[in-house]
């Protein structure tokens, strides 16, 4: 009595489903032999591993010899005990694999504005491979300032946001994801903008002396910037601001100011000749942009899928 209430004492681990599923098929193919050709290892392992299951149940579980196999009462009681179970066990990896390859729930995004024209669509792919894997899911984007995208990962609010890396904030993680180059650009109608001439191209911008850029109104950026970009603003006249990038597109626009802007964002005013950049090589910066998530965050299946599509599209990108 005693020997039976010490059987399968401790925990259930990998090796012991692994002797459950050979003796399962030996039960299921009617012997040592049939079963040798079902589970591709050898008699003698087979034997082995029907040995150290009763050793490890302290049962005897069948009777094998010249006349055959056959199950004792208790083996018969042990394959209907072990075919519940691993049905079980195989039902639940199932599951957790099917968690993964259909996911559900809902990946809520802060970006900042004007992102969309860059040329290097990661946001865009990683969330079109994010809904291959998982049609169900919700996808929220809130196009908000950075400081608000900053607060509401943290907070929880967003699962994570796209911003530029101004600062490091101790309580969230960076991913690099965008270089962003940015030129000083004037309109049609404004002084310093000229028409070119036959045959000639100034889609790549003019040079400008310093003293002309000097003169003439520009409007800056009322946003955070690092110090070597607001150093870049410095020599400008100040003449009016905008919150966003498109606030200074309208000013650029309008034919009476410089700014600063993105050439990915004023590509399309640049093609159409509404747009021209100015001394490009002296008046460009380049703003770094990360994905930035929670370093304490819940896991998530729907986020560590989109990480793992921009991870993966970064890597590819810079490999090129």
């Amino acid at each position: 009595m005693s020997r039976r209430s010490e059987a399968m004492s401790g925990q259930l681990g990998d090796a012991d489903l692994r002797l459950l599923r050979i003796f399962r098929k030996v039960v299921e193919c009617g012997g040592f032999s049939a079963a040798e050709v079902e589970l591709n290892i050898s008699r003698a392992a087979i034997s082995m591993a029907m040995s150290d299951l009763e050793t490890r149940l302290s049962l005897k579980l069948c009777q094998r010899g010249r006349s055959g196999f056959s199950l004792s009462n208790e083996g018969r009681e042990v394959y209907e005990a072990a075919t519940q179970l691993l049905a079980a066990t195989e039902g639940f990896r199932t599951r957790v694999n099917g968690l993964h390859a259909w996911l559900k729930g809902e990946l809520n995004i802060g970006i900042t504005d004007n992102l969309v024209t860059m040329p290097e669509m990661h946001i865009t792919h990683a969330l079109s491979a994010l809904k291959r894997h998982g049609p169900e899911v919700m996808i929220n984007i809130r196009m908000i300032p950075p400081n608000e995208i900053e607060r509401a990962v943290l907070d929880g609010r967003l699962h994570t946001g796209v911003i530029p890396t101004l600062k490091t904030l101790p309580g969230l993680e960076y991913r690099p994801l965008y270089e962003e180059t940015s030129c000083l650009y004037c309109a049609r109608g404004h002084a310093l903008f000229r028409e070119p001439a036959q045959g000639e191209t100034l889609a790549r911008g003019r040079p400008v002396g310093e003293e002309a850029i000097r003169q003439h109104d520009a409007v800056l950026p009322a946003y955070a910037q690092t110090p070597v970009i607001k150093a870049l603003h410095e020599p400008l006249k100040a003449a009016a601001s905008a919150t966003d990038r498109e606030g200074i597109a309208f000013l650029i626009l309008s034919g009476s100011y410089l700014g600063y802007l993105p050439t990915h964002y004023a590509e399309r005013w640049v093609r159409d000749g509404k747009m021209q950049a100015i001394s490009p090589v002296a008046y460009s910066y380049v703003t770094y942009y990360s994905a930035i998530t929670r370093k304490s965050r819940a896991p998530n299946l729907v986020l560590e899928r989109y990480l793992k599509e921009l991870d993966a599209l970064r890597q590819a990108h810079c490999a090129h």
